[in-house]
């Protein structure tokens, strides 16, 4: 694709459409192109390079001069704990600093990261169930997760306590769209 000259000659993009409906990220970080899963090697490392929130709060992917929104299954980042525990994006980024950890009221584990927030991969579900602990010090039990998502509980994960979050208040909180729209 070649440069088309702007006024004073300096060159820009050409004007293309934005891009809706078309991209998607499911709950496990894996891409989709109309509903079909993107397996190509090449095609996924360059959505995950290209992967960026606007203003807005909607997630795309820059495409040369176009930007592809992606529809959203969950959170923005869906996140994999490493062998230390610490969060990678599904991009492969390390997440950083952990600054909350929250259930809510699917049962579903959500950390809040420097890079944003993000689902815990349901594979690492057991790893972090692992690192839950009462306030006493014990792996935490279902009744004690159960407290939690009814808004009373006292676990902690790796340090931090384990407080719940409304699924469909996540966006909001959050500042993200999980279905961008023209």
């Amino acid at each position: 694709m070649s440069f088309i000259p702007a006024s004073g000659g300096a060159p820009r993009w050409p004007d293309v459409p934005a891009c809706y409906g078309w991209l998607s990220l499911d709950r496990r970080g894996n891409w989709a192109l109309r509903g079909e899963r993107v397996e190509h090697a090449g095609l996924i490392r360059f959505l995950n390079q290209h992967y960026r929130r606007d203003e807005a709060g909607n997630w795309l992917v820059d495409n040369g001069p176009q930007k592809v929104y992606v529809a959203l299954e969950y959170t923005p980042w869906v996140l994999r704990l490493d062998t230390d525990g610490s969060p990678s994006t599904h991009t492969g980024s390390p997440a950083g600093e952990v600054r909350a950890a929250l259930l809510d009221d699917e049962g579903n584990a959500l950390l809040d990261t420097r890079a944003g927030i993000g689902l815990v991969d349901d594979r690492d579900l057991a790893v972090f169930l692992s690192d839950c602990r009462t306030s006493s010090g014990e792996t935490a039990e279902e009744d004690a997760l159960m407290a939690v998502m009814a808004g009373a509980g006292d676990v902690w994960w790796n340090g931090l306590p384990l407080r719940y979050v409304a699924r469909a208040e996540m966006p909001s909180r959050f500042g993200y769209v999980p279905a961008p729209a023209a």
